[in-house]
């Protein structure tokens, strides 16, 4: 899947988000404004692409690391030095009810999905300095149409919602329209590199707290919770960390980087969502 934005020499190419999002980027002109019209088409081609990665291990890590490897294979061999950004989940960060992380955090080497996020980065990675390269870890997106928010809208709306196993977990996220403003501002900005954040900076929701807030702009309860052991029994004991267990992320250096949140708090966010 590829679109251009609608200024001359960017190219980005979407995949989804338990992949690399790799992009490219030739500065021939700096109209802001023909950059911020794109921005659009990529939030629409991001729209139901970005879920929660549930899918059996199997061909899929091996493929999007195939990919990853493609689109930095591509880079290299580009006339015009330009820009990579990866998109790879907050996953890599190892679950915890009390610690903190930020960009600088050690993690990537404590379990399956840490260990996938960290082989893509490196498939993603491109030798020599080029090249400016971004990487962003992102959370649970949050948008219309697609992603990690349809599966939840249903139960939800008929009043069945609630937080899954205790509740207590963090719960990293973003609004699909900050990720790809995140994106856009690694793009635009020349002094932004390494890695970012992709996570809204209300950094202490829980999932109990995420369900209460989701259930309020949909206005309906939200105090049934689901067992452990039922989402342990439908996703498997390794997958089901991902929903049973979580992280407190900061999006320290992406808010250094001089980003400015269009959604930085959840209940607002929820409502763009849902309405």
């Amino acid at each position: 899947m590829r679109l251009k934005f609608r200024q001359p020499g960017t190219k980005v190419s979407v995949l989804n988000h338990y992949t690399l999002a790799a992009f490219k980027f030739s500065p021939a002109t700096k109209d802001k404004s023909s950059s911020r019209a794109g921005t659009d088409q990529v939030m629409e081609k991001l729209k139901g692409k970005i879920s929660m990665p549930l899918s059996s291990h199997g061909e899929m890590p091996r493929a999007k690391e195939g990919e990853a490897k493609g689109s930095a294979k591509s880079q290299a061999g580009a006339r015009t030095p330009g820009q990579t950004s990866a998109v790879p989940p907050a996953a890599y960060y190892q679950p915890s009810l009390t610690a903190e992380y930020d960009e600088d955090s050690p993690g990537g080497d404590f379990d399956f999905f840490s260990n996938l996020v960290t082989k893509w980065e490196a498939a993603a990675r491109l030798p020599g300095d080029s090249t400016r390269q971004v990487v962003v870890r992102s959370g649970v997106v949050l948008g219309r149409g697609g992603g990690a928010i349809s599966l939840m809208l249903l139960p939800f709306r008929l009043g069945l919602g609630g937080p899954i196993g205790s509740g207590h977990q963090f719960f990293p996220w973003i609004h699909i329209r900050d990720l790809v403003g995140i994106l856009t501002h690694a793009l635009e900005a020349n002094h932004v590199q390494g890695v970012l954040n992709g996570v809204a900076p209300a950094s202490t929701t829980t999932n109990a707290a995420f369900a209460q807030a989701l259930g309020a702009a949909l206005g309906r309860p939200a105090f049934l919770p689901l067992p452990s052991i039922a989402v342990q029994a439908v996703y498997g004991r390794e997958r089901a960390i991902m929903l049973l267990e979580g992280q407190k992320v900061i999006p320290r250096r992406t808010l250094a980087a001089g980003y400015q949140y269009s959604f930085p708090e959840l209940g607002a966010a929820l409502k763009e969502v849902v309405a």
